[in-house]
């Protein structure tokens, strides 16, 4: 039979025919109708050479930067330590050689995550008792603190970074000092775009601080959130000065200068004076509170700093949505118009130190910053 000629079957020939010993049948009329009758509404199947892989821009990008960069440190690693220097060893060089092109990968990474960043949305943790500069407690064991200055930096970052869309803030912390907070909450007011505070375990006092500067707050069933007040806190040590011969001898100019100094009792006054600085700061605290979160301020009153799981704070109002992260990233990507988003999390350089020390977890927090941390020497201690 000529090449490119295709055989048909006679219109008299049987459906069975037997050829090298395989059973063959030509699919009749009824077998055709029963097919399309089979095949009816199903999705088309498109070919496989149809569904071809994509390589985004992106991706891309990133792979000739790299690879561009691994190739000029290669070749300037083998002229530098190979090539030129007769002295050295061929094996010595080879080996500074190697160490070169590893470096060279590592910044080429870098350039390439700078040029063709693969993230959409910013992640901003706070993790921990908050604090100006991040130092933990008077003890080994007092969990290290958020230094706030970092946040704001971190925020302020992802603000003026222009592949960034959104801004998390992840929020897992007992409260601390009360400036400090509100300059978080600040930078969160401050950035150009959706901003979503989110609580996994506790959300406390300086946290919720900080969640009234964000457009939502969203948390989990079993989350701990609340705890709107603020404390002030002193220890009395009057009675263990006497029993050990200590006596206070005082020099101010002022009569409030020392009020709160642990190693003499209060007077009416001064209890009074401490007292009103406590109820200007709960005042501000409330209107923060008021103001950003749009909660009556009468509601976050009759709360009296409690603190309230999940679900019983997303039925009084102190948070929005109720959900895990996958559920905040899925209503995001809707809310940007987009299919997914990429997160990436914004941390301030840390230390060698402390990374290597990072993987140990310290004391559990208390619940909110109602309970009074350890003493420490400084008197008088105010806080979220």
């Amino acid at each position: 039979m000529p090449a490119g000629v295709i055989a048909r079957r006679p219109a008299d020939a049987p459906n069975d025919s037997r050829e090298a010993g395989t059973s063959l049948r030509f699919p009749s009329r009824e077998d055709e109708s029963r097919r399309e009758r089979l095949t009816d509404g199903l999705p088309e199947v498109r070919p496989c050479n149809e569904v071809s892989s994509v390589v985004s821009r992106t991706g891309l990008g990133r792979f000739v930067i790299v690879a561009a960069c691994t190739a000029v440190f290669a070749i300037a690693g083998v002229g530098l330590f190979v090539v030129v220097p007769e002295s050295l060893t061929q094996l010595f060089g080879i080996l500074l050689a190697l160490a070169v092109v590893v470096i060279g990968i590592r910044i080429a990474g870098n350039i390439a995550r700078s040029v063709f960043p693969g993230y959409n949305v910013a992640e901003v943790a706070v993790d921990g008792p908050i604090s100006r500069d991040g130092g933990g407690g008077p003890l080994p064991s007092s969990p290290s603190a958020t230094p706030a200055d970092d946040i704001v930096d971190q925020i302020d970052r992802a603000n003026e970074d222009g592949n960034v869309d959104a801004l998390l803030v992840k929020l897992n912390t007992p409260g601390g000092e009360v400036v400090p907070s509100d300059d978080i909450r600040l930078a969160a007011e401050r950035f150009d775009g959706p901003t979503i505070a989110y609580t996994t375990d506790l959300c406390a006092s300086g946290g919720y601080w900080i969640a009234s500067g964000c457009d939502e707050l969203w948390a989990r069933d079993a989350s701990i959130v609340g705890s709107i007040g603020v404390i002030g806190s002193r220890v009395n040590a009057t009675g263990l000065a006497e029993k050990v011969g200590l006596s206070y001898e005082r020099f101010a100019a002022g009569d409030f200068k020392d009020a709160g100094t642990p190693l003499k009792e209060m007077d009416d006054d001064e209890r009074a004076y401490l007292q009103g600085l406590i109820d200007d700061y709960y005042e501000t605290f409330v209107e923060r509170v008021s103001d950003g979160r749009d909660i009556d301020a009468e509601l976050v009153r009759e709360t009296e700093a409690r603190i309230y799981l999940g679900e019983d704070a997303h039925e009084m109002g102190l948070v929005d949505e109720l959900g895990t992260k996958r559920d905040l990233e899925d209503e995001l990507a809707d809310r940007l118009a987009i299919d997914d988003v990429t997160i990436e999390e914004f941390e301030p350089p840390q230390p060698l130190m402390r990374r290597v020390g990072g993987g140990a977890q310290q004391v559990a927090y208390a619940f909110g910053a109602g309970i009074s941390g350890i003493a420490e020497d400084r008197g008088f201690r105010l806080r979220t």
